[in-house]
């Protein structure tokens, strides 16, 4: 079993679960590969340690800033956003509601998850904001731009996490940007 495929995934499932059973901090990484039928090794192969579970990778800032470097070179910063927005949407959590609201209650219900959770905010600001520079915006404009983008998301992640899932993310993202003043 140690040497099955997909140990990456069958350690998150493995976490997840155990997450939601008895909370975050109660899991221990024995008790994760113990579910997921490897060893502590190999998770560490995978993992730093368990908040990489939930918070591994650095795609979404990686592939925010792609997609607004890929944007049409006319487009407004806020337009640019708008469409990022509802791309990501679209690839990484429509159909992925249960999970994804599972993963924002264990996030908020333990406190060192709700700082890793705002420092990768953070990154994610910061790789926009980058990105807009890029685009030829002032530092100052890319930051409200990154910053705005960044709390519309937060917003419509939060918001359709809430709901039921029976609406495409993309929608929430609109309802959030028709919001603002």
């Amino acid at each position: 079993m140690r040497w099955a495929p997909d140990a990456r995934g069958r350690l998150e499932r493995a976490a997840f679960e155990l997450f939601a059973e008895q909370g975050f901090a109660a899991t221990t990484v024995p008790q994760i590969t113990a579910r997921a039928g490897l060893t502590t090794r190999t998770f560490f192969r995978h993992f730093a340690d368990k908040r990489e579970v939930v918070f591994s990778g650095a795609e979404i800032p990686e592939t925010a800033a792609r997609l607004i470097a890929e944007a049409p070179a006319d487009l407004e910063p806020m337009r640019v956003v708008r469409r990022v927005l509802h791309q990501v949407a679209a690839a990484r959590f429509d159909g992925n509601h249960e999970q994804t609201a599972a993963w924002r209650r264990i996030i908020e219900g333990n406190d060192e998850l709700r700082d890793r959770d705002a420092r990768k905010r953070s990154d994610l600001v910061r790789a926009a904001r980058a990105a807009f520079i890029e685009r030829g915006q002032t530092p100052l404009q890319a930051t409200v731009v990154a910053e705005l983008g960044v709390l519309v998301f937060q917003v419509a992640l939060e918001q359709w996490a809430a709901g039921t899932g029976e609406r495409p993310m993309e929608d929430t993202v609109d309802e959030v940007f028709a919001a603002l003043p």
